[in-house]
């Protein structure tokens, strides 16, 4: 079972007195990819944060077809990649990977985390400590971390700052895979053009707000 649908209801998220998003409305579907775009500060992460159950919203929700409101259970099917990779430094690319595994209770993990890895082009370095790497294959390890569950929903955070080009190459090939799977796929991303290259839905917010 995975999530086919996901819709945000009103939502407003507040830090402190700041408002970062204000009654926000919109969904997101299965099988297709959505950039949220705007400017600096707009609330495009803190958006995806919410939809990742990373955040909660000071007030409205967040449904998950056929989960409901529960966070819990989405949370399982949900693959996440951060602006930084987040991944603990003094281990290997591999081994961060296979801890997310046992996390969700893979089956075959072994064979499931050799898959991931080979399939972002992460084969060469995977055995490295992650601090010894470049941001570029951090990166790669990162999205091996987040699909070794398979999930149907991935999140991106802005993948794209700082990549060379074989890594921006792979990250787009592993988009498109995802989306003719029939994954749910939403990305914040600055990159001109990327959209369009990769047809995907575009969601501008500023000031909190969804405006297109």
């Amino acid at each position: 079972m995975q999530v086919s649908r996901i819709e945000v209801r009103a939502v407003t998220r507040r830090f402190g007195a700041t408002l970062a998003l204000r009654q926000v409305s919109t969904s997101f579907e299965a099988g297709t990819l959505t950039f949220l775009e705007g400017p600096n500060g707009a609330g495009k992460s803190t958006l995806l944060a919410i939809v990742g159950t990373v955040l909660r919203p000071s007030s409205g929700s967040v449904w998950y077809e056929p989960f409901g409101d529960d966070q819990a259970q989405a949370r399982r099917h949900i693959g996440w990649v951060a602006h930084e990779s987040h991944c603990y430094r003094e281990l290997s690319g591999r081994r961060n990977v296979e801890l997310v595994a046992q996390i969700h209770g893979v089956p075959n993990a072994p064979m499931q985390v050799e898959r991931v890895v080979a399939r972002v082009g992460a084969e060469a370095f995977a055995d490295r400590p992650v601090g010894t790497l470049s941001r570029g294959q951090r990166q790669r390890i990162a999205l091996a971390r987040s699909l070794v569950h398979d999930p149907g929903v991935l999140l991106l955070d802005e993948p794209w700052t700082g990549l060379d080009v074989a890594s921006v190459d792979r990250l787009e090939a592993v988009i498109r895979e995802e989306v003719a799977r029939g994954s749910l796929v939403v990305a914040v991303t600055h990159g001109p053009g990327t959209a369009e290259r990769l047809g995907a839905r575009r969601l501008r917010i500023e000031g909190g707000r969804v405006i297109t």
